[in-house]
């Protein structure tokens, strides 16, 4: 297990590469999941790097993440994007999975706006819907802060009553109605992936109160909740959970996701522009 030291450092590290080939300033950090794969078109771009040209940095293996930053202006709001995330299950170690959100809070980004794709389990989803995070479940991810607590970056034991900022998901919850989205509000879990879960898994999250079910998401709350950073997130409820429907794929999930995109990249690019 890295030291604190050796965390910070790499971090750091991240953050000076990034430096070298821009000063931009973000004051958004938003993280792209599937269905948002094109949305650098909302952005008026200032700068891209690939994350294979920072050295250390985690590469998306996953079709649909593409991997690399976008630094640029939605409307009038300096935002820093990260084009395709990094998950648990390919392999990486946790620290390595949430490594962007950290370097991304320290090019100064305040506010962290996640999006993912999800399974349905509350019973009055349909794919294609949108839910706004109130709150999380993490179920067998290892929790991101285990080991040396990086003091740099936060307390030991942060509270998480109040993980999703409740100012920022008023302002989600007003453009969806000015855009005449219909938003969901409810509980997302992550689960490690890269299976499915199975329909045991989904009743037993379903009683533990949980409305969307995915992959990432939750570990990248939890750290930018350690360093401060106001957080938002929706997901895009891309199929019905296992048990609950056809059998499921990701190329499926992908395609759902994908025909929702125009709609959730207006609902995110309004939001921003409020933020």
């Amino acid at each position: 297990m890295a030291t604190a030291k050796e965390v910070f450092e790499k971090v750091n590290g991240c953050v000076e590469a990034i430096r070298k080939v821009t000063d931009f300033k973000p004051k958004v950090a938003l993280t792209l999941g599937s269905g948002l794969g094109n949305y650098a078109s909302q952005i008026d771009i200032k700068c891209e790097i690939p994350y294979s040209e920072i050295p250390g940095f985690p590469v998306s293996t996953v079709p649909g993440h593409d991997g690399r930053f976008i630094f640029g202006y939605v409307g009038e709001t300096p935002v820093v994007c990260m084009k395709g995330r990094v998950h648990y299950y390919e392999g990486y170690d946790i620290s390595d999975v949430v490594l962007p959100t950290r370097v991304m809070r320290m090019l100064g980004a305040e506010i962290l706006f996640l999006t993912n794709a999800s399974g349905g389990i509350n019973y009055s989803f349909n794919p294609g819907d949108f839910m706004l995070l109130t709150d999380h479940v993490s179920v067998f991810a290892p929790n991101p802060l285990i080991g040396p607590n990086v003091d740099e970056f936060g307390t030991r034991f942060p509270d998480m009553s109040n993980v999703y900022d409740k100012d920022l998901m008023k302002i989600v919850k007003d453009t969806a109605i000015e855009d005449k989205i219909y938003l969901h509000e409810g509980v997302y879990a992550q689960l490690t992936g890269p299976s499915f879960e199975s329909p045991a898994e989904i009743r037993m999250l379903r009683t533990l109160g949980v409305d969307a079910v995915g992959m990432s998401t939750v570990v990248e709350a939890i750290v930018g909740n350690h360093m401060g950073m106001r957080i938002c997130a929706i997901s895009c409820i891309s199929n019905l959970a296992a048990g609950m429907g056809d059998p499921l794929s990701h190329e499926d999930v992908q395609k759902a996701a994908d025909k929702s995109g125009k709609l959730f990249e207006k609902l995110v690019t309004d939001c921003i522009k409020k933020f």
